[in-house]
């Protein structure tokens, strides 16, 4: 058996692996023709028909919403953004309680705190990594007003459940759907079961404009007040004759027309991006799989997962030894690739849980945790969701070899480094 590279033998593959890249002539050209008119942003911050932003980008939210089948789609800058804008859109304010997911980007717990309300951690489900169900049912208070749900890696949540235990306390349902664009729910997109969908174009996601942002509801209420928050709202509610006015100043969340007519080009590549990407899970899958102590995803029937992250659990009393010296020795075999050189594709965990970051620990906020007008008590202790902590410091790690524009050389080359440390696993008890 060859000799593990962490141990001083030869790696697998030292050449790159290729660069995810998306952007094309389509985009080009589309940026061209903005730049060529003249006209990269129309957004008035007035009650003004430009109110609503300029001609592409009132097109490109008019194809998310055909794409996605929500009656409103509303562009931002950023899937953050987004959240801040669902958050105030649903009336969340000082005194109220949000229940968030501890494992995940750190705006999804964030955004409650800008509104003065305070976050409540629940605990995460062992097999699609969302909010557990159960879970929320037990950290919900008469103070609870809203709940952020996050399809992490690209799997949605058990949304049925979740939305029955939204509807019987009268609590908003916000779908963080950052990673997941044309993930499905029993046949539903994500993004449009609960109240408001949020979805990321950021430049690492599946399809991007470089920094940007969609929001997806059926509610003409809740839209809005979105459109209100992106764009400035105190200057709007006296000329368009707003009558509920609290919780409607706003902020510049806008989209440029530039980010817009790529996003229009990024939308119609997105159904074989995702389709790529399922292919590639697959076939990593069947080999993976038949490495014992590797748990790979389960994705609930009538569901897509659309795989952000290739999500495994690692079961070290079949190895011998932890999940971190396990993966050490693949990113010994294996490299980065262009464009992210010194940053690996595969890891351990995937964020520290949330409430442990000093905001929480030390409630290092003017208000929220602090304020008189929140009578209730909120614990950010170790331990308060113990499945996150156990997958984030032992079991679960992800990795990005099954983006689109890898061969078949490129994914044997990732399965081989697998096999290999596997194989040699002596050599790291």
């Amino acid at each position: 058996m060859a000799k593990l590279a962490i141990k001083g033998g030869s790696p697998v593959r030292t050449e790159l692996f290729p660069a995810y890249n998306t952007i094309g002539t389509e985009e080009k050209e589309a940026v061209m023709r903005v730049l060529d008119s003249g006209n990269l942003s129309q957004f008035l911050g007035a009650w003004h028909k430009d109110f609503y932003g300029g001609p592409t980008v009132q097109s490109f939210e008019k194809n998310w919403a055909e794409v996605f089948g929500s009656k409103y789609a509303i562009s931002v800058n950023s899937n953050t953004s987004g959240l801040f804008a669902a958050i105030g859109a649903c009336g969340i304010q000082a005194g109220d309680e949000v229940i968030v997911s501890p494992y995940t980007m750190s705006a999804s717990a964030l955004a409650p705190i800008i509104y003065g309300a305070v976050p409540v951690f629940a605990d995460i489900d062992i097999e699609n990594y969302g909010l557990n169900p159960e879970s929320i049912e037990e950290k919900i208070t008469p103070r609870t007003k809203a709940i952020i749900v996050v399809h992490i890696f690209g799997n949605p949540a058990k949304m049925d459940e979740i939305m029955r235990i939204a509807r019987k306390h009268n609590l908003y349902v916000i779908e963080d759907c950052a990673q997941s664009p044309l993930a499905t729910y029993k046949d539903k997109y994500v993004g449009t079961i609960g109240d408001i969908g949020v979805f990321s174009l950021n430049y690492h996601k599946h399809i991007h404009t470089g920094e940007g942002g969609v929001l997806t509801t059926n509610r003409e209420d809740l839209a809005e007040r979105i459109y209100l928050i992106r764009n400035h709202g105190e200057n709007i509610v006296g000329p368009k004759a707003v009558e509920n006015v609290w919780n409607t100043h706003g902020f510049n969340f806008r989209m440029t027309e530039m980010e817009a007519a790529i996003g229009m080009e990024q939308l119609k590549k997105l159904p074989k991006l995702i389709e790529e990407r399922l292919t590639n899970v697959k076939y990593i899958s069947q080999e993976l799989g038949k490495i014992p102590g590797l748990v790979l995803p389960t994705v609930a029937e009538g569901s897509r997962h659309v795989y952000y992250l290739h999500p495994i659990r690692f079961l070290a009393e079949s190895f011998g030894f932890h999940r971190d010296v396990f993966i050490n020795a693949v990113k010994a075999e294996i490299p980065s690739s262009l464009l992210r050189e010194d940053t690996p594709l595969i890891g351990a965990g995937y964020v520290k849980p949330l409430y442990l970051q000093p905001l929480y620990q030390k409630r290092a906020t003017h208000c929220s945790f602090n304020c008189e007008k929140y009578k209730g008590e909120v614990s950010y202790e170790k331990g308060i969701c113990p499945t996150a902590e156990r997958l984030h410091f032992t079991e679960l790690f992800t990795h990005e070899y099954m983006r689109p524009g890898l061969s078949k050389k490129d994914l044997d080359d990732v399965v081989s480094a697998f096999h290999k440390v596997f194989e040699n696993r002596n050599e790291l008890q």
